[in-house]
């Protein structure tokens, strides 16, 4: 079976292109850089391009049987009216010109990634699939992103909106930005702590992309978080604790938006997410708890 990653060096690309290798398959990968990351393997091809421009690229994506698109730049960046353009095009449009180069057939399968931004910040509401957008900056971007890679079913193609909660793993990610305050001990909860934190630890997130693949059910906006989101509070509490920090310096909500403008308010959102197709389909999370979870990544 033939899979194509787009954004494969970033840390969630990284990581599942190693996996996908180590699980016997040929991977194309796609990067803006100009090397990959990944250790170079018989079964890996890699194709440096900017994916919002058509070119040749697009030809490798009509042999793919599975393909997982993670393209868009970082969010992690002050938010200019210029970075917002970039952050919604990087995802749109590179979405775009990979659904015109895919296979049109049932067997073939777009994983796309969204988030939780989708539902915006809705306080303590549970919210499953079913749930509507939300409101603000990236509800906007996933729902544009979502529809972009939607357009693939009118192909005849399964197409899954992955809406990732945070992805907690080692090596890259949230997990470093979480913990750098603590190991300095200052650190402690954001804002009022009271947010909800949807979150699934990234060997779950690749066990999900493998439930996907081999549950042709499964299509449309897909939750992949953890059943037990946690408060902001919580979250804190939990890395002081493995660890052996205090978690007691709560950062002022005003001091975060003055510092990171748009961006600071995306932070203090709450998303209270479950993954409800993906437990109803019979899928186990071996992290259901996020203490288990950080303590597995933070254990050394």
């Amino acid at each position: 079976m033939h899979i194509f990653v787009a954004g494969a060096t970033g840390f969630i690309g990284r990581y599942l292109t190693q996996r996908f290798l180590d699980a016997g398959y040929r991977v194309t990968a796609s990067g803006t850089r100009a090397h990959c990351p990944v250790e170079r393997a018989d079964a890996l091809r890699y194709v440096p391009a900017d994916l919002t421009e058509k070119g040749p690229w697009q030809q490798t994506l009509a042999h793919a049987h599975v393909v997982v698109n993670l393209t868009g730049r970082t969010l992690f960046h002050r938010w200019t009216t210029a970075y917002k353009s970039l952050i919604l095009e990087s995802r749109v449009l590179s979405t775009k010109n990979i659904v015109e180069g895919l296979r049109p057939s049932p067997e073939t399968l777009l994983i796309n990634a969204s988030a939780v931004g989708f539902y915006g910040s809705r306080g303590d509401d549970l919210l499953d699939e079913k749930a509507p957008p939300g409101t603000g900056f990236l509800a906007h971007v996933c729902r544009a992103w979502e529809a972009a890679a939607l357009e693939g079913e009118e192909r005849g193609i399964r197409v899954v909106c992955a809406r990732f909660g945070i992805v907690l793993g080692k090596g890259g990610g949230a997990v470093e930005k979480l913990v750098f305050p603590f190991r300095y001990f200052v650190g402690g909860p954001l804002g009022s702590g009271k947010q909800w934190v949807s979150w699934i630890h990234i060997r779950d997130l690749w066990a999900g992309v493998q439930w996907i693949m081999t549950h042709p059910e499964l299509k449309g906006p897909v939750n992949f978080c953890s059943e037990n989101p946690v408060t902001n509070r919580r979250m804190a509490q939990g890395i002081g604790r493995i660890l052996g920090r205090p978690a007691r310096v709560r950062v002022p909500e005003s001091a975060i938006r003055m510092a990171m403008g748009e961006m600071g308010s995306a932070l203090l959102s709450s998303q209270r997410c479950v993954p409800a197709k993906l437990s109803a389909s019979g899928f186990q999370f071996a992290y259901p708890d996020m203490e288990s979870a950080l303590f597995e990544i933070l254990k050394q």
